[in-house]
């Protein structure tokens, strides 16, 4: 049977670390950052600067991949347009990982879900956070502020890992963050095709995709 949760616990499920999709081996980037010269003093406007591009692509794809779903519209021309504004094949190849991750959980949560059952192989990570948002009723804005505040937490994750840091600074910057995540939300939140999907790509963090692709030695997938 599909659980039928408040879409506030249902936020805080998928936002949760201990969540199995794959989550927990990404630094969203910031591992070949730190590799290429990064400085801890510098990590605060590199997460500023993902929500900005790469997160902004993934939230609009998201938003717009809901809207699809929800109109029974295919989503072909959604992955093409996610693909199109993301060059990095190593950025494409990440999300796609995940979001077969994902799929193992959220198919055994909404195993009887027209919108989880029709998703297809090779799908993008915000297409399939789109079906979820569709299963369990989550607004486009909510689900844009997920996309945005997983990625904050992702880095920042990632940071205590990489980084000598004190914890307590990297939480001031996850809370500074929560207003520019809000933005990104509100701004995405009305998209409904695949055109409008911003094309704001990062090319340096998509070439520290690319040589981190290729390196043995390494903590994170990506």
């Amino acid at each position: 049977m599909t659980p039928t949760l408040p879409a506030d616990l249902v936020l805080m499920l998928l936002a949760d670390a201990r969540l199995p999709t794959a989550g927990h081996t990404q630094s969203a980037g910031l591992e070949p950052a730190v590799t290429h010269g990064l400085q801890s003093a510098e990590v605060a406007d590199y997460i500023a600067l993902r929500l900005r591009t790469v997160t902004r692509v993934e939230a609009a794809t998201a938003v717009v991949a809901l809207h699809h779903v929800r109109q029974g519209l295919p989503l072909d021309d959604v992955e093409t347009a996610w693909a199109a504004r993301t060059p990095s094949a190593a950025l494409r190849a990440t999300s796609r990982s995940m979001a077969r991750a994902m799929l193992r959980v959220v198919r055994r949560l909404w195993p009887d879900d027209p919108s989880v059952r029709a998703l297809a192989p090779g799908v993008s990570r915000a297409v399939v956070l789109a079906a979820v948002a569709d299963a369990c009723g989550l607004a486009p804005v909510a689900l844009a502020r997920l996309v945005g505040y997983d990625d904050v937490q992702t880095v920042a994750s990632a940071a205590l890992k990489l980084l000598p840091l004190d914890p307590a600074d990297v939480s001031a910057w996850v809370l500074d963050a929560l207003p520019l995540v809000d933005r990104l939300a509100l701004e995405v939140a009305p998209l409904t095709l695949p055109g409008s999907i911003p094309a704001s790509g990062a090319p340096q963090i998509e070439a520290w995709a690319e040589s981190h692709a290729a390196t043995t030695r390494r903590l994170f997938s990506a």
